[in-house]
């Protein structure tokens, strides 16, 4: 079941939902809010000679915070820290807020793009929207561009919704993941070196 307004706004008196920075109320829909882009943008490098391209999740031994710091660099900004994602170009970018549910709140969300920016081809997020009840950090944002137009992404736009879910029971099990507490795209309270 997902939470209207009304209730949105009492988990968030209630701190069932913590945002932070506190979201200006004009930006709680009738059954989301929207959050704000940040200004960390990374991109996968391109290819090297000598290395096959492949990356391989399922192999002994990979680690996504690995692999990110050796072949992920800064997207280029715009003096106003803005960036221009060109047709079929992929970027992660991070929300400004940081958001908290906590496990005794039994409140999940699901993050999702926005129709005004999905009708000019933007993509926010690939195929992971489930923000687990129990989750505390930013989120991470896998934008890509399906237009046929470069697209202007400046921070502090409203780039995505969260759409809040009652969880059915407690999680027995705290959120361990590797993007508990992530301040950046790098994951789990890493930063690249």
């Amino acid at each position: 079941m997902n939470l209207c307004y009304a209730e949105i706004m009492a988990a968030m008196k209630s701190r069932q939902i913590i945002i932070v920075p506190d979201p200006e109320r004009s930006r709680v829909n009738t059954s989301s809010i929207d959050l704000l882009l940040g200004d960390e943008f990374m991109r996968w490098k391109d290819p090297v000679a000598g290395y096959d391209g492949v990356i391989d999740p399922s192999a002994d031994g990979y680690s996504y915070a690995v692999l990110g710091k050796e072949m992920l660099e800064s997207f280029p900004t715009e003096i106003d820290g803005s960036i221009k994602l060109k047709p079929r170009q992929f970027a992660l970018g991070i929300t400004r807020e940081r958001i908290e549910l906590p496990e005794s709140s039994r409140i999940a969300a699901r993050v999702e793009g926005r129709s005004s920016l999905a009708r000019i081809g933007l993509g926010v997020h690939v195929t992971a929207p489930t923000i687990h009840a129990g989750f505390r950090g930013t989120i991470t944002l896998e934008m890509t561009n399906h237009g046929p137009h470069p697209i202007r992404l400046r921070p502090g736009m409203a780039i995505c919704q969260l759409i809040f879910e009652q969880v059915f029971g407690t999680p027995i099990a705290t959120m361990t993941g590797a993007f508990q507490d992530q301040m950046t795209v790098f994951g789990k309270g890493s930063q690249k070196s």
